[in-house]
């Protein structure tokens, strides 16, 4: 078999902490240092910090839903975990890598497996400017931010701001404005997933602008660069049937 040995990591929900103990009374559970899979017990959220967690390790990761939407997830089942960790599909994806540069002269880096966006920290509206490959191609966006968004993530913040979905295999990013002003037409771009994004924050110290990727944030920012971290592979498994491109395709059709 593919995987001997399993580590479990749960949410620290009541449902989530009761599969958990479950499935170590029925399985070995070991450290995930050790492990040859890790199962995921909980929500997207979960898996998101599960896939950030083990980001350097290429550990692959299975998850079954004890949260909410769990979009990200396998159907929960006590029975046959090492028969379906066996016959697991694997979707290998791509984070993000952000380099931010603060009004303070401070640089910071994290990595993104949904979006990077930049976003207004005040009542006043954010002005961009945006390059695309060392080209500027938006003088000044007007808005209250910005998002690019991975194939994977675009089912997500991109989707309800009005983002494309776009499918696993398209090797596209999605550029999404946030409540644009001006251009009012600019909807946003499709850009090849080799596309190095900057934006420029003009008038960063009266419009103060926050850079987040995922759920890690820097305040004040008055650059930030984004492309795909290609040499970083993230391994998530799904059950035959339900890959994570049939999800994101099945989300088209509502």
């Amino acid at each position: 078999m593919r995987f001997q040995k399993i580590a479990f990591i749960a949410s620290p929900t009541p449902d989530a902490r009761e599969a958990a103990d479950t499935l170590m009374r029925r399985y070995d559970n070991v450290p995930p240092e050790e492990a040859d899979v890790v199962v995921a017990l909980g929500g997207d959220g979960l898996m998101l910090q599960a896939l950030h967690r083990f980001m350097d390790g290429a550990k692959p990761i299975y998850g079954m839903n004890r949260g909410t939407v769990g979009f990200l997830m396998n159907e929960y089942r006590r029975d046959d975990l090492l028969e379906r960790l066996e016959a697991a599909h694997r979707s290998v994806i791509h984070p993000l890598l952000m380099e931010a540069h603060d009004t303070e002269g401070r640089s910071h880096t994290a990595r993104a497996i949904n979006e990077v966006y930049l976003l207004r920290q005040t009542h006043q509206t954010a002005k961009l400017k945006i390059a695309i490959d060392g080209h500027v191609r938006l003088e000044e966006l007007i808005a209250d931010g910005v998002l690019c968004a991975t194939a994977a993530g675009s089912t997500a913040y991109n989707f309800s701001v009005g983002g494309p979905i776009l499918p696993l295999n398209a090797k596209l990013l999605a550029l999404t404005p946030i409540s644009a002003f001006r251009p009012r037409r600019w909807r946003g771009a499709l850009l090849p997933d080799y596309a190095r994004i900057r934006v420029d924050v003009l008038d960063a110290a009266h419009r103060p602008v926050a850079a987040v990727a995922d759920h890690t944030e820097f305040r004040r920012v008055c650059t930030v660069e984004t492309w795909l971290d290609r040499g970083t592979e993230l391994v998530l498994l799904h059950d035959p049937g339900h890959s994570l491109d049939e999800r994101i395709l099945r989300e088209q059709f509502g």
